[in-house]
């Protein structure tokens, strides 16, 4: 692939947007591999979804679920565009020669980047109801799969909560301390609480799923 030819999350192979993940660029960078590990846990709930078969009123509910796990994997691949984006206007920022320039770029840019990673940790939030329905009604025959599916999404949603965590610290840099970032970006910092939450939510399916569904002389 072309050093400076453009990977898309959501037009490129496999193998040039990870071939570009592994370049010391930062863009493509960890931010857009948990949208694309967010397009999997997605994906994932598809496929379950596609094998199960209910009946009555869990039908609407499969179908609902359907819908919204194709339009959580085009989300997902488009905010890991824009987390590439992102990143790319964050490292330009930390080129600048020091001064009020440069201070005024990272802040801005750490804001942008933290925002991307707070949609992606939200639309990560979305999945786990949906994989908690397929753990109770889903084929039966699939439940590893809705397991390799939880593993995806918490690797997403850590990613997000992680990258979130150091854009806000980034705000420091201009000499602000964090009780003023968090006063001054109360949604960012109320969206990082809830994917701590979040997380916890995601373990403990996944540890009620592997409870069921591996031997216990099997599991860890």
């Amino acid at each position: 692939m072309n050093d400076r030819a453009k990977v898309s999350a959501t037009t490129s192979t496999i193998e040039d947007w990870t071939d570009a993940l592994a370049r010391a660029t930062g863009s493509p960078g960890g931010g857009a591999a948990s949208g694309v590990m967010l397009a999997m846990a997605y994906a994932l709930t598809s496929m379950v979804a596609g094998y199960t078969e209910v009946d009555g009123p869990l039908e609407q509910e499969l179908d609902a679920l359907k819908d919204r796990a194709t339009a959580g994997r085009r989300a997902a691949l488009h905010l890991a565009d824009e987390d590439a984006a992102a990143s790319k206007s964050f490292g330009s920022a930390f080129r600048l020669e020091p001064g009020e320039e440069r201070e005024n770029a990272i802040r801005e840019a750490s804001v942008n980047a933290a925002e991307t990673s707070a949609d992606l940790g939200r639309t990560g939030a979305d999945a786990v109801g949906d994989l908690e329905w397929l753990a109770q009604h889903g084929n039966p025959a699939l439940v590893a799969d809705v397991a390799v599916a939880c593993g995806a999404l918490r690797a997403a949603v850590a990613g997000a909560r992680t990258n979130m965590s150091f854009d806000l610290g980034s705000l420091t840099a201009g000499g602000e301390s964090l009780d003023a970032v968090r006063k001054q970006h109360p949604a960012l910092w109320e969206t990082a609480q809830q994917l701590d939450e979040l997380l916890g939510r995601i373990d403990r399916l996944t540890a009620d799923i592997e409870g069921k569904a591996v031997p216990a002389e099997l599991q860890g």
